[in-house]
């Protein structure tokens, strides 16, 4: 009996001090990942809502005054903003769009994965969209970019903000989800004002096949334009750097996808 209980005794404080353990490195990563946003983010956008938005804005190489670009708002991973959303910024930038992205997280960054659950979990979509909302005003506003033209998309957490922002405006030209979390309800998808497109991979754990499948079904029943591919036996997060898109493979596929369905949309 004294035994049990001196391993139940040692179960419970390995436990307890992995718990502390867990916490105390969220804490100090959150200190730590506040100064890592300085590295990635090129401006500052005046936000009435809350802190200004970080955010890392990419041109097209040969700005011409007189025209109006298309733009999209790019939202990063659960990681926060990273070096990798730079390269997709500047490489769809090339491609001839004006690209924001935009911090949710109001100055975090992490690599560290049990911060990165906690940033997700924790930061409500209301504020997320606030934060956008004040982007997309500074977007419209620039004399190079077409106001009827602005897309919002994103990867991996930033897909799921990217389509509940979506539902929140009726300003935005499209919406991108990158393996995204899923509205499925045709009653809360009814707002979405533009057409969609879903990359998923087909061994992805977190977003099952069949959500996707019911996610399309929705949007087919509302007539809502969508585009949703399915690449077999990839898994979550599956478009890495932009160096590594362009090795090919499926999430070049993917990345090539994307950019045809914003020259067909935007």
């Amino acid at each position: 009996m004294k035994l049990l209980k001196r391993i139940g005794l040692i179960a419970v404080m390995t436990v307890l001090l992995f718990v502390i353990f867990i916490a105390g490195s969220i804490l100090v990563d959150g200190v730590i990942g506040s100064a890592r946003i300085d590295q990635i983010a090129n401006t500052r956008i005046d936000n009435p809502t809350g802190p200004a938005v970080a955010a890392y804005v990419a041109q097209p190489p040969i700005a011409n005054r007189q025209e109006r670009y298309p733009a999209v708002i790019m939202l990063h991973e659960f990681w926060g903003m990273k070096p990798e959303l730079q390269g997709k910024a500047d490489a769809l930038a090339a491609e001839g769009y004006v690209v924001v992205a935009a911090d949710t997280y109001r100055g975090q960054v992490t690599s560290w994965i049990p911060r990165a659950i906690y940033l997700a979990s924790t930061v409500p979509t209301e504020r997320v969209n606030g934060d956008l909302d004040a982007v997309f005003g500074w977007l419209a506003a620039q004399p190079n970019v077409d106001p009827a033209r602005i897309m919002v998309m994103g990867f991996c957490y930033g897909g799921g903000k990217a389509l509940q922002y979506s539902l929140h405006s009726d300003r935005v030209a499209a919406t991108g989800i990158f393996y995204g979390s899923l509205v499925t309800d045709p009653a809360a998808l009814r707002a979405l004002p533009g057409p969609v497109l879903g990359i998923f991979g087909g061994a992805d754990q977190s977003i099952p096949v069949e959500e996707v499948q019911a996610f399309e079904q929705a949007l087919d029943s509302l007539d809502i334009p969508n585009q949703i591919s399915i690449y077999p036996g990839e898994g979550h997060a599956f478009v890495q750097s932009i160096e590594e898109i362009r090795q090919g493979g499926a999430q070049g596929a993917a990345w090539q996808e994307f950019v045809t369905f914003l020259a067909d949309h935007l």
